[in-house]
């Protein structure tokens, strides 16, 4: 249901923190976000499968604690907690408590065993998943005017029509020039972020200056690098995870990537409540020393799930098996497929232990690609 907008005009942090999470704000709906997209978690159980798996290999990096914990930032309905406390062997589920972090009411039906939490436990240890969290965390969004000066945008909430308001300065000021320098014209932009990740061969601030351009966007993802660091914060030994659309200093999208989302099609973002308002993630700039990023398809492939078809003489033999198995890749194949939920970035961030899911599950078998890179340290904000 549209809320009336209040023709105010106003940054778009403080727009979408009212039209996602306010009272009549989209999140709150009854049909949380599956009744609007389709993220990994709805696509397929084998997502929260592959999950589990990870969790129990943070259990043996742990050396198997009394109490595991699993925590589900964003949880939406609780769909991941539950799939991922129902996959588990039955050793590590009987130690393993699951936490939904989410602003919307609990749901009726889910498990009384999940605590529901606005915010992620202090000093836990296990296993934290943001999945789709970091792109729904507000942003101001800077434009270049026509004088080359990087401005706020401000927004209108009832129509979504924006000006420009006063020059980006302070802490936000210098998140942009650091992170997202807005260049010029000539510069080529590849696309979509390189299965490489971020390039470790040229920090950002020692990248040339260039003039900027009149109409040049960009999300000050300094809110999301707060954010992440809380988040991580929480836990005392384990492994964060944060998993979402991203891209990298070497290849920031030159007008932005501010979008809403409505009943599974993109649709002009509008700050009152009708809508989900979304931007993709600049993982490097969030990653705290020793992080790493790898791609989705990586990821999943290292934990177990491949989209290759079944054996044609499964078919022979046991024509039911293989109607699951063929079923099974294809929705492992939408999970990996490049261009497609495949290309998310995984920002793997250990605590207090060996980062798992490279030095377990991927040092035996070095992807051959190049998927697997090191974020570069980078001083406080």
């Amino acid at each position: 249901m549209r809320r009336v907008g209040t023709s105010k005009w106003r940054g778009w942090r403080e727009a979408t923190e009212e039209a996602l999470y306010g009272p009549s704000g989209f999140y709150r709906g009854p049909e949380g976000p599956a009744g609007h997209f389709r993220t990994s978690v709805h696509a397929s159980p084998l997502f929260a499968a592959a999950v589990a798996r990870l969790l129990c290999r943070v259990d043996e990096a742990l050396g198997r604690p009394a109490e595991l914990a699993f925590v589900d930032m964003a949880a939406g309905r609780g769909e991941l907690v539950t799939g991922v406390l129902a996959a588990l062997p039955a050793e590590v589920a009987s130690r393993a408590r699951g936490y939904a972090v989410e602003r919307a009411d609990r749901p009726a039906a889910l498990d009384h065993r999940i605590e529901w939490l606005t915010q992620p436990p202090m000093g836990i240890t296990g296993l934290l998943f943001a999945n789709e969290w970091l792109d729904n965390v507000p942003v101001e969004v800077a434009e270049v005017d026509a004088t080359g000066v990087p401005r706020l945008v401000l927004v209108r909430d009832d129509d979504g029509a924006e000006c420009l308001g006063e020059p980006v300065a302070g802490a936000e000021e210098r998140w942009l020039r650091r992170w997202w320098p807005l260049g010029s014209e000539e510069v080529p932009f590849s696309g979509a972020p390189s299965e490489e990740g971020p390039s470790d061969d040229v920090p950002s601030e020692e990248m040339p200056e260039e003039m900027p351009f009149d109409g040049a966007r960009a999300e000050i993802g300094l809110p999301r690098d707060t954010a992440w660091a809380g988040a991580v914060a929480s836990l005392d030994r384990g492994l964060a995870v944060a998993v979402d659309y991203a891209h990298f200093a070497a290849a920031r999208p030159p007008f932005g990537t501010l979008t809403g989302f409505r009943e599974g099609r993109e649709t002009t973002p509008v700050p009152d409540g009708s809508c989900d308002i979304t931007a993709h993630v600049a993982l490097d700039a969030c990653a705290l020393p020793g992080g790493r990023v790898v791609t989705q398809r990586a990821a999943l492939r290292a934990l177990g799930v491949s989209g290759a078809r079944p054996a044609l003489s499964l078919a022979a033999t046991d024509p039911t098996a293989y109607v699951r198995a063929l079923a099974g890749a294809g929705e492992a194949a939408e999970l990996t497929a490049a261009g497609g939920l495949g290309d998310f970035g995984w920002l793997l961030q250990p605590v207090g232990i060996p980062n798992p899911m490279v030095d377990g599950l991927l040092a035996d078998d070095p992807p051959a690609d190049g998927l697997l890179v090191d974020v570069p340290d980078h001083e406080e904000q």
